[in-house]
């Protein structure tokens, strides 16, 4: 059974996203500043492919957003983390 192209761009972006994960876990873990430079690198990189995989999934149409928030919606989430005390 042949994959689709479709489904492959899912696979490989859920990858991506799952791997930005891991290096910010990573970076946060790390002491040596020479490594922690070197991880984000990598994820800079990782990144940018993740950018570019995403594009070409909205081009063509594997991807459709969710619609955008409302003003009120993201002013209410603002508010939340605002107020908090971290």
């Amino acid at each position: 059974m042949r994959m689709q192209e479709k489904t492959m761009v899912a696979d490989t972006l859920a990858g991506i996203n799952g791997e930005l994960g891991r290096y910010g876990a990573i970076i946060a873990q790390t002491e040596n500043k020479e490594l922690k430079q070197t991880l984000k690198q990598f994820r800079t990189a990782c990144e940018q492919s993740q950018e570019e995989l995403y594009q070409i999934a909205r081009e063509k149409s594997y991807y459709v957003p969710a619609a955008k928030a409302s003003e009120e919606a993201v002013a209410h989430v603002k508010s939340l983390f605002s107020t908090s005390s971290l």
